[in-house]
């Protein structure tokens, strides 16, 4: 994996790529969401790329050893509401997988700053976490732990859980003895039932089989449209971004490209990312602008 680098200065020369961003609609005034929960004030990350084991670990005795800087995003700046639901969209690369982790504290920013009001659960890596020799009940006791509950706490939603993941008598086999289907549909269960302030979704939507799918779907729309939860899912599908989002983020080139409405960007995404005609420019009051 490509180390983190903690120096808030760039050592990129080049002058950053100007890109589009078109001008931002909201159907919905953001007046009928509560306080900031998420917000983002000019966020870089860079990883500096080696070419092999043996330089990544010269570098830690020796500044001359050659790198690649890659830069994931390059300058973020918005805010999100509680209750929000917000899509990010872009291509592979663009930077949205390593946006969420910083956001869940699991990568820090090379320079900006990052903050977050609420607790967050991340459906990102559905098995990390685990311990292969605790038995599924056991690692859903040891989750909650991570999360700072008590054992009453998670007692009582450990029925629901174990419900939800449908993997019958292996809840108390070892969960080394798991298929990665299992793991992953466990993963969910848990995550996605302990009543979450901030739910974050990377593509774990398509676990599973067809019938866990929609049992997924459903416990998410009804997170965030019963419980006011704030709602982040990177997705490729635009039908499941518009299925659960009003607020889409686009992002091109490591940069926002775009922020607004759904459906809006929706057709930003599908027009011009994909088929690879952004504009050239700028228009004014973009949100590059304010």
């Amino acid at each position: 994996m490509p180390d983190n680098i903690n120096e808030t200065k760039s050592i990129n020369n080049s002058e950053p790529e100007k890109i589009t961003a078109k001008d931002t609609v909201s159907e919905e005034p953001i007046q009928e969401y509560g306080d900031v929960v998420i917000r983002l004030s000019h966020v870089t990350k860079q990883f500096k790329l080696f070419k092999s084991k043996k330089s990544r670990l010269l570098s830690i005795f020796s500044k001359r050893v050659n790198y690649t800087l890659k830069t994931a995003n390059d300058d973020l700046t918005f805010e999100i509401r509680r209750g929000e639901s917000v899509a990010f969209l872009g291509k592979n690369g663009a930077g949205k997988s390593t946006l969420l982790k910083m956001i869940t504290g699991v990568l820090f920013p090379t320079s900006g700053e990052i903050e977050v009001n609420g607790e967050v659960s991340a459906l990102l890596e559905l098995t990390a976490g685990f311990d292969p020799e605790f038995t599924g009940r056991e690692n859903i006791y040891l989750r909650g732990h991570m999360r700072g509950m008590t054992d009453d706490v998670i007692k009582k939603y450990e029925e629901v859980i174990i419900d939800f993941a449908d993997i019958g008598e292996y809840i108390d086999q070892p969960v080394r003895t798991y298929s990665s289907g299992m793991k992953a549909r466990l993963g969910f269960a848990i995550n996605a039932n302990i009543e979450p302030e901030i739910l974050i979704v990377d593509e774990a939507l398509s676990v599973g089989d067809a019938a866990f799918r929609k049992k997924c779907k459903e416990i998410v729309n009804r997170i965030i449209a019963e419980d006011n939860t704030t709602l982040l899912l990177v997705t490729h599908s635009s039908a499941m971004a518009k299925q659960f989002c009003k607020r889409g983020i686009v992002l091109y080139n490591s940069k926002v490209y775009f922020d607004g409405d759904i459906d809006e960007a929706i057709r930003v995404y599908e027009e011009d990312i994909l088929e690879g005609k952004p504009a050239p420019k700028p228009k004014a009051n973009s949100i590059l602008n304010q």
